[in-house]
């Protein structure tokens, strides 16, 4: 009678196999992340000269800072800016050349994805699929997300941070909970994103307009006198005194149709127009008052710095 290692390995084996080869490629630009006086959490190699991306959430100090590499080296971290719009955090580590994780192509719905995080020193993984992928989301602390993931994985302490790969070990995202009950990844263009302009500022610059609004169907006939095609638009129902929209002589109750020539049917949105590159420029917002479509003219400000 054969042994259990003597057997041949099939498919089941196979595919055990190929799962634990992607953790451990993954693994390897995955370090443990020292932020907090509680539980650790992680991070992933971003670039072989020791930059490193984490979860926001993770930092309550912004001195201190240590990371834990893949060669269980503990090395001091510098904090080079932050974003809790997108949760997202990029340090600095001096411990020569790393490895940094590679890319992958952005998920399908029903793909097989793995979390690879370091908590504890050691590499820790779950496994699940992709239960949905969203476009561009405006996040509930006022970022723009290019993208979130949402997938079964078991979220564990000390995942946030951690990168969420496919089943090659490549990167679609960082692992956070800071967007619902469950972990979800911030997806790597979201990622790429920010950490260039953490590198390059040390600050996510987003545009800010100074209202509240919520969505609101436009009639046939106010589509019409206004001259769009667009069937939703944004009440706004809060302007903020000194802000931008006030400055312009916007007011509560009025309907917001389009900014700087784009259509404005929800919120996300408008978070996808007050980009960086509209910071500091002059836009055009078509608007309705009693039914009547006007034009007024407001110069983006910078989120957090007129708030």
């Amino acid at each position: 009678m054969q042994s259990v290692a003597e057997r041949p390995a099939g498919p089941l084996a196979a595919y055990s196999d190929r799962l634990a080869d992607a953790v451990e490629r993954a693994a390897a630009a995955v370090v443990q992340v020292n932020g907090r006086p509680r539980q650790a959490a992680s991070g992933i190699v971003w670039s072989a000269d020791g930059l490193v991306v984490t979860a926001a959430h993770v930092l309550e100090r912004g001195d201190g800072l240590t990371v834990g590499l893949a060669d269980s080296r503990s090395v001091p971290a510098t904090l080079l800016g932050r974003d809790a719009g997108t949760d997202l955090a990029l340090l600095r580590v001096s411990a020569g050349v790393l490895a940094p994780i590679a890319r992958a192509a952005p998920p399908r719905l029903g793909h097989l994805v793995l979390i690879v995080a370091r908590p504890e020193g050691t590499p820790a993984t779950s496994r699940g699929v992709v239960s949905s992928v969203e476009g561009v989301t405006a996040s509930p602390a006022g970022g723009q997300i290019d993208g979130i993931i949402r997938t079964d994985a078991a979220f564990y302490p000390g995942f946030s941070g951690g990168a969420v790969v496919d089943r090659t070990g490549a990167l679609i995202g960082l692992a956070t909970s800071r967007f619902g009950p469950a972990g979800v990844a911030i997806s790597t263009p979201t990622v790429e994103r920010v950490a260039a302009a953490l590198l390059q500022h040390g600050r996510v610059r987003n545009g800010f307009l100074g209202i509240r609004s919520q969505p609101v169907p436009l009639p046939e006939a106010m589509r019409a006198s206004a001259g769009v095609a667009q069937e939703s638009a944004l009440l706004v129902v809060g302007v903020d005194a000194a802000g931008p929209a006030a400055r312009s002589g916007m007011l509560v109750g009025d309907i917001l149709v389009t900014l700087d020539g784009e259509p404005v049917r929800r919120g996300e949105d408008l978070v996808t127009i007050l980009n960086a590159e509209r910071v500091g420029r002059a836009a055009v917002a078509q608007i309705i008052r009693g039914g009547v479509p006007i034009t007024l003219t407001a110069t983006i400000g910078e989120r957090g710095k007129e708030e």
